[in-house]
């Protein structure tokens, strides 16, 4: 397996992806209000920005800037997940080696990062975390998807209500991922 370093940057701009498991499962936004909690006691003890974010069922994206000199994002991240999943009922398919090792069978173990290098990268995965639920499929617009940090946008006069358009899927001619 390769020695995988993650690039840290203290004080610095950061956008993640994170899974389930079990990508055809609905846990987050189901018990969107568990993340919500699991997510505002992480932030009470080590805090954060929020830069962006959506939830979509089985991932999520955000974009966070975490405080001068602190670059400890992975922590904050486990926090979150063991939250999250101390308030979930036991119910999934869990493998033997998780189950060896007493994990639960919710969370990929590991998430996707990239630190953001510029004012046009920051924009870029701000978009995206916003497009996404477009993306998926699971609205036409994006403004009709409820967890998101799109609403805080339109809120603040950063983005108007119609940013984004609208989207109808052709399934002749687009190859977009669907849900």
């Amino acid at each position: 397996m390769p020695d995988y370093r993650r690039f840290r940057v203290p004080g610095g701009t950061y956008f993640f992806t994170v899974n389930l498991l079990e990508r055809r499962l609905d846990l987050l936004v189901r018990h969107i209000d568990l993340l919500r909690e699991a997510v505002r006691i992480t932030k009470q003890e080590r805090p954060f920005h929020i830069d962006a974010w959506a939830v979509l069922p089985d991932h999520m994206h955000c974009v966070w800037t975490l405080p001068t000199g602190d670059d400890d994002f992975s922590n904050r991240w486990k926090a979150i997940k063991i939250r999250f999943v101390q308030k979930i009922p036991s119910t999934e398919r869990r493998s033997m080696v998780r189950v060896n090792k007493g994990e639960r069978g919710i969370w990929q173990r590991r998430f996707w990062e990239h630190a953001i290098r510029d004012e046009r990268d920051y924009a870029n995965h701000i978009d995206y975390v916003h497009v996404n639920p477009l993306k998926h499929c699971y609205v036409t617009r994006v403004k009709d998807w409820p967890y998101s940090s799109f609403h805080r946008y339109v809120r603040e006069g950063v983005l108007p209500v119609d940013w984004g358009g609208d989207y109808k899927f052709d399934a002749d001619t687009d190859f977009g991922e669907r849900p």
